[in-house]
This record gives C-alpha cells, sequence and structure tokens, in this order.
C-alpha cells in the first residue's frame, strides 16, 4: 500500500516536456531521488512523506514554465535545512548555479513575521536575497504557496501568521514583479485564512455571480465570436475570466461594499495572434455595444509599471447589462500571467541578459542597499511604511511633457513627481500643470496624467509643509534635508548676525572712550 502512494516525479516531468520538450528530464529525475532520499523519513505535519512538498513546489514552477535549474533548485530547496545533507553536497552532485539558488532559499527559510519590530528586518533579508538573485523568490514564493495551500493542518494561530506573513509581504512583491498567477494564488489563499468570515462573504458573492451570469457570458462570448468572423478578425481564444477574490474584496472596499459598482467580477478576455487585432477587436467591441464613458484602458499603449499589457472596455451589452472586456496577445497574456519569469534568458556565464529582468532588478537592489542602510530602533519604524508606500502600494505612471514615464506609489502628488525627476526640480517647484491645467502640489495624479513642474528659480529650499501631503521616501527625504539645511543657514545667519553685533558694539565703546 505504501508503495502504492509513494509520490511519483513522473507528473512534473509531464509539465516540463509540454513547454521545454529538449530539457534534461534525467537531471531532475535525479534531483528528485536526491530530495527523497534526503527526506527519508520526515512527515509533514499532515502525515505525508515530506517530499510531496518539494515537489509540489517544483510542479507549481513548471506551470510558470520557468528553466528546469530553477525546478531543480525547489526541488531541493528544503535539503540543507531540515536534513544532514549540506550546500556543498549539493554543489558536487548539481553545480555552481543549483547550490546559489539552494542556498538562497536556506536563508530566507528563517523568515517568520513577528509583528512590527521584526518585519522590516524580514523585508530587508528578502531584498538583499532578492538582490543577489532574484529567482530565488520565484521558489519562495512556489514553496509558501503549496504551504498556505496546507495550513489546515497547524495551529489556528500559525495558520493566521502565516498568511498574514504572505498577505503583506509576498504577496505585494509578485505584484511588484508582474506576477499575477503567483500574486492571486499567494492573495487568495492567505485571504481565506486571514480574514476567514470576509472570504466566506466574498466567496459568496462570486459563486452567485457566476450561477447567474455564466449562461448570459456565453450567449455575449457566442455572439462576439460571430461578429469577430464575420469582419475575418483573427483570435485565438475567447474565455470567461473571474476576478480573484482579494482582488475583489479590496475593490469592495473602495465602493463601500457595494456589489452594484462592480462590473468585472466575470469579464471576457479575448487573446488574439498580434498587436493591431487587439485594436481591431476594441473597435468590432464598439461598434456593436456602447461604450461606458471612461472605461477605456489602453494599458498596451501606456503599460502598468510591472509590465502589464493590454487593453479594456466596459460596455453595456445585451439586455443593458454592464460587461468589461480585456483584449490581448498571446505574449502579452503570457507575461501579465508570468510577469518577471516570462523573461527568462541568461548568457553563458548564467547572468540575467534579458532587458525586462535587469530594469526589475534595479529596483529591488535599489530597495536591497536602501535597507542595509536602515538603522534599528525608530527608524526601522518609520521604514516600515515607508516600505508599505514605495513599494507595497500599487503603482502609476505618469508622464512628463517629453513622454518620459515616471512609474509612482498611487496617490503621489507632482512634488513626488518633481523629485522623482531630479531633486532640484523639487526643491525649487511652485505649481503643476496636469493635463493642461494649473493643479494645486497637493493634487493625487493618476494613470495616464500628464504632468509639467513649475519652478521659481530663485526658491532656496523646499516647504516642510509638504510632508503632510507627499507620498514617496525620495521626496520626503529631500524636504526633510533642505528644512534641516535651512535651520543650519538661519543658525549660522543669526550667529554671525550676533557677532556682527557685538562686534559693532565694541567698536562704538572703543571710538566713545578715545574721544
Amino acid at each position: 500500500m505504501e508503495h502504492m502512494t509513494k509520490p511519483n516525479v513522473d507528473g512534473l516531468l509531464e509539465k516540463i516536456k509540454k513547454y521545454e520538450p529538449e530539457a534534461d528530464l534525467d537531471l531532475v529525475r535525479l534531483a528528485f531521488d536526491f530530495a527523497n532520499d534526503a527526506h527519508q523519513g520526515q512527515k509533514r505535519k499532515s502525515g505525508e512523506p515530506y517530499i510531496v512538498h518539494p515537489l509540489a513546489t517544483a510542479e507549481l514552477l513548471a506551470e510558470m514554465n520557468v528553466p528546469i535549474s530553477i525546478i531543480i533548485a525547489g526541488l531541493l530547496h528544503d535539503v540543507p535545512e531540515d536534513t544532514p545533507v549540506t550546500i556543498e553536497d549539493i554543489r558536487k552532485n548539481f553545480g555552481d548555479d543549483i547550490s546559489s539558488m539552494v542556498a538562497g532559499i536556506t536563508k530566507l527559510g528563517k523568515i517568520k513575521y513577528r509583528g512590527i519590530d521584526r518585519y522590516v528586518e524580514n523585508l530587508r533579508k528578502m531584498f538583499v536575497a532578492m538582490a543577489s538573485d532574484i529567482r530565488v523568490i520565484l521558489i519562495k514564493f512556489a514553496d509558501r504557496i503549496n504551504n498556505l495551500s496546507t495550513l489546515s493542518a497547524l495551529p489556528p494561530a500559525k495558520q493566521i501568521r502565516i498568511a498574514q506573513e504572505s498577505l503583506e509581504i509576498y504577496a505585494p512583491i509578485a505584484n511588484r514583479l508582474g506576477i499575477n498567477k503567483m500574486r492571486a494564488k499567494l492573495e487568495d489563499l492567505s485571504f481565506k485564512h486571514s480574514m476567514p468570515k470576509e472570504y466566506e462573504w466574498v466567496t459568496g458573492l462570486v459563486d452567485r455571480a457566476i450561477k447567474v451570469k455564466k449562461g448570459y457570458v456565453e450567449k455575449v462570448k457566442t455572439l462576439l465570436e460571430a461578429e469577430l468572423k464575420r469582419n475575418e478578425i483573427n483570435f485565438e481564444a475567447i474565455d470567461g475570466r473571474v476576478k480573484h477574490k482579494y482582488s475583489l474584496y479590496r475593490k469592495l472596499l473602495k465602493h463601500e461594499r457595494d456589489i452594484i459598482q462592480i462590473h468585472d467580477i466575470i469579464a471576457l478576455r479575448i487573446i488574439v495572434p498580434k498587436l493591431s487585432d487587439c485594436y481591431a477587436v476594441l473597435g468590432i467591441i464598439h461598434q456593436t455595444w456602447k461604450p461606458l464613458k471612461g472605461r477605456i484602458k489602453d494599458y498596451i499603449s501606456q503599460p502598468k509599471p510591472n509590465g502589464y499589457q493590454s487593453l479594456h472596455t466596459t460596455v453595456f451589452c445585451e439586455g443593458g447589462e454592464i460587461v468589461e472586456f480585456q483584449i490581448r496577445t498571446n505574449v502579452m497574456h503570457e507575461e501579465a500571467e508570468r510577469g518577471i519569469a516570462a523573461h527568462w534568458q541568461y548568457d553563458e556565464a548564467g547572468k540575467v541578459a534579458s532587458p525586462e529582468v535587469r530594469k526589475q532588478m534595479k529596483w529591488v537592489k535599489d530597495l536591497a542597499k536602501q535597507h542595509l542602510d536602515t538603522k534599528s530602533g525608530p527608524e526601522f519604524l518609520e521604514s516600515l511604511e515607508t516600505l508599505k508606500i514605495d513599494v507595497f502600494q500599487d503603482r502609476i505612471f505618469v508622464f512628463t511633457p517629453k513622454g518620459d514615464v515616471i512609474d509612482l506609489p498611487e496617490g503621489a502628488t507632482p512634488v513626488d513627481f518633481a523629485y522623482a525627476i531630479h531633486s532640484q526640480i523639487g526643491n525649487t517647484c511652485v505649481g503643476a500643470r496636469v493635463n493642461d491645467h494649473i493643479v494645486s502640489l497637493e493634487t493625487r495624479l493618476f494613470s495616464g496624467d500628464c504632468c509639467e513642474i513649475i519652478v521659481d528659480k530663485d526658491r532656496t529650499s523646499p516647504n516642510p509643509d509638504w510632508l503632510s501631503f507627499i507620498k514617496t521616501s525620495t521626496a520626503r527625504s529631500h524636504i526633510r534635508s533642505g528644512a534641516k539645511s535651512r535651520l543650519t543657514r538661519w543658525i549660522k545667519n543669526f550667529g554671525e548676525e550676533r557677532e556682527s553685533k557685538k562686534e559693532r558694539a565694541e567698536q562704538r565703546a572703543t571710538h566713545k572712550k578715545n574721544r
């Protein structure tokens, strides 16, 4: 009986073969056997053989179509931490690259959520590991998703702690890296355990929406297919997409929990062969149904900061029902689902060669550097709040008049925008034009806005009152530095004035005495 239930690597190998037919599957099998032997006799809290967990981690990675070196590291990721086998043993058997990834994951293994005082320190470890090799965080995501799916075997307090950690640390990083497939799994599995009542409420809404709208969506899909064929427009697939639960919950909170205001619980997603087809399909949809004003979003010409590309439109459909459509190419769809994992390319030295990966690595390295310099105590707490805004908040993109794109956190103002361009522009800004309209400096910016900063070159320092509304750490740092410099200058000038007055008084006294 035990032999029949023994974990099997064949399912993993089949997944790899689908996207990488030439992969060295013997090496993957060897890694599985190596991990299985190392974990022999170990059990999970659920009573299953321990090897079930690294195997599930590797299968999640294979679903992301990553190179087999990452999958092998996923199979081996718990070996050094939980068994007598060392990193050096892994290096001898599987080489430097795989052992390096496993070493990076092992360092992250001890990260625990222990409240506000330890939170930033945990993030620091995370960013340093990511900056060294961003593949490490992909493996950690897969590891965490599998752990979340088996949380019921743990005590309730530990379930909540792991769910909170995943929701507050891992999911936002997955979002920033554009890995929507993993982000959705991390959020929904965490949501279930960290907010069970809210999860149950949202699940009920989704289930009812599917029950009510399933037939209607199929009808709209059939009508659209007919229209596209009649107009000889190619498409690869038209599918219904159900909004994932945590994302719906956050949107409901923005609309005071009014489900009537949410139009994309179920959306239709159209996948087409090429870019021009996206706009052709958009035209057909708008000829067929009337679009809602202000609900057409072109994320192709203006991608989201994490690289997401798609056309979104919301229309009054059959019978006056409101329906959202998402239109993208297959390449865009792959990038939306897999984010940075869709861009994995390596040169012969094993270094990242893809420009998309290098772009993502820049903000990760900047964060690692910034938080290596963070001291303990009160500065940690301030750093935590900064991170929640700078890194984990949703991002917007704002244009300069020359068309350059500035990536900012949601809720950012023209002052944040000015400092993101250059510190001198921030220090001397006195006003702003947004979409050709003069606005106050505390005006909230939105994605797609074009912002022009008005400066006064005679201005010597920023206004400390800006601290009450700015959002970015860059702006905050420069404003505080400017206020400190102004105070220093004032003290210096005050001292010099006193000395000057003293000298003049002494000169008058001497002159009077000589008389």
